[in-house]
């Protein structure tokens, strides 16, 4: 069997030269891959006690959801602003080039809930560090994250250095 990192494919030079783009999509188009991916994943987790799963779009839904069913926990959505129905708390957060809003159901998560964020990519940690803040300003405690890549060149796991941080597979560079 094939290594997880061997289902990345690397794309030289995208979206600028001087940055190699790790595709997620190859791995998603795998059956394989996407096995292997979830379950290494939940393997980096399965010591944590967690209440809830929260991931946000598009990708968090897609490796957070089978985590969540595998563990029989229940699974929150994090999105842009404007796409959920009901009453919501948003954050505003500095992107490289602007800003971004995301936002949850106000109901999503309890006070004293234990929170595992799991995602796609952990870059810069500036989402992830929103979504921490978001999750806190409801009373829930995040007691760790997992993604499936890190590009460790970007220094996002020190924004959140003061929590538990698992990756999948680490990337030196950006």
């Amino acid at each position: 069997m094939k290594k997880l990192e061997e289902y990345v494919r690397s794309i030289p030079d995208f979206p600028e030269k001087g940055i190699i783009f790790r595709d997620v999509t190859s791995v998603l188009q795998d059956a394989d891959g996407l096995h292997l991916a979830v379950e290494t994943m939940q393997n980096l987790v399965k010591d944590i006690d967690f209440d809830v799963v929260v991931g946000p779009e598009s990708r968090g839904f897609i490796f957070g959801t089978p985590i969540a069913y595998n563990m029989h926990k229940p699974f929150v959505l994090i999105r842009k602003k404007g796409k959920l129905p009901c009453e919501t708390v948003s954050i505003e957060y500095e992107l490289e080039y602007g800003t971004a809003t995301i936002e949850m159901h106000k109901d999503s998560i309890k006070p004293g809930q234990k929170v595992l964020i799991v995602d796609d990519l952990i870059a810069t940690g500036g989402t992830t560090a929103a979504m921490v803040k978001l999750i806190e300003s409801l009373g829930g405690e995040v007691v760790g994250m997992v993604f499936l890549m890190e590009l460790a060149g970007l220094n996002g796991r020190e924004k959140l250095k003061n929590y538990r941080i698992e990756s999948a597979i680490v990337y030196p560079g950006k």
